[in-house]
């Protein structure tokens, strides 16, 4: 079934960067293993940090700090492997992405119908706000899916509750220790600064309202797209409900000019 694909809207290539809150990981490599199964030739990798993929989830990684030699193995693998995990180097238990020039080195390469960048970082939080130099968006993108996770509506705002909170208190308003509303998440996902900050004019923005499956989730869902909406963002063309750690990951596909 092609689930994301589907509920993404996807056309027949694109480079898709994953910005906003936790689920970015788990949607990347969901997607690209769907992609994948559709005989896509994929590449995954991080213009930030991510933790390194186990194998289920990316059958090659390659870690190298030279473009050149990305390049030659990409240009050597990609056919047989069809999906391959890109980094510059390990820095513990993580894996340090590459740069948005190398980013756009790949996507020049024909063969490559699918790159996903994971482009933003937010420490599993299912609430953020980005700071100066985030999120880090290649210029090339095509798609940006920007998320946040519906348990975190109702939080309160404070340190170890949502990430960043200084910065969404700014954005929405809500002082610290007040409660995290539809609204704010709302703007969140609709203000210049908030979590698709950066994303180049011509991408279409999709949003993924991530934890559908937590307590009053569907409902909490609903609510929240509706009132981004009812903002009419112009980039902002459809508004993904689902769980990313489940089966199905989609349940819900909310599109802006049918409301």
């Amino acid at each position: 079934m092609n689930v994301l694909t589907e509920a993404l809207g996807l056309g027949k290539r694109e480079l898709i960067s994953l910005v906003g809150a936790g689920g970015k990981t788990s949607l990347m490599f969901r997607l690209a293993k769907e992609m994948v199964d559709q005989g896509k030739r994929v590449i995954t990798t991080t213009t930030t940090r991510i933790l390194e993929p186990t194998p289920e989830q990316s059958p090659c990684l390659f870690v190298e700090p030279q473009d050149e030699k990305i390049g030659l193995f990409i240009d050597g693998r990609l056919s047989s492997c069809r999906h391959i995990t890109i980094a510059r180097e390990r820095i513990e238990s993580k894996l340090k992405g590459i740069s948005s020039e190398s980013v756009a080195a790949l996507w020049r390469k024909e063969e490559v119908e699918c790159l996903i960048v994971e482009a933003d970082g937010a420490a599993g939080y299912s609430v953020k706000a980005p700071r100066s130099g985030e999120p880090v968006i290649p210029p090339d993108t095509t798609l940006v899916a920007a998320l946040l996770g519906v348990d975190g509506m109702n939080t309160e705002l404070e340190e170890g509750s949502v990430f960043r909170p200084e910065r969404i208190s700014f954005l929405t308003g809500i002082p610290f220790g007040g409660r995290i509303t539809d609204e704010a998440m709302a703007i969140l996902a609709s203000h210049p600064e908030g979590i698709f900050k950066g994303a180049p004019t011509w991408s279409r923005v999709v949003v993924f309202l991530n934890k559908v499956d937590t307590p009053n989730g569907m409902e909490k869902a609903r609510q929240i797209a509706r009132r981004i909406l009812d903002k009419r963002h112009p980039q902002i063309e459809r508004i993904v409900l689902g769980r990313l750690r489940r089966n199905p990951p989609v349940t819900e596909v909310m599109v802006a000019q049918s409301l």
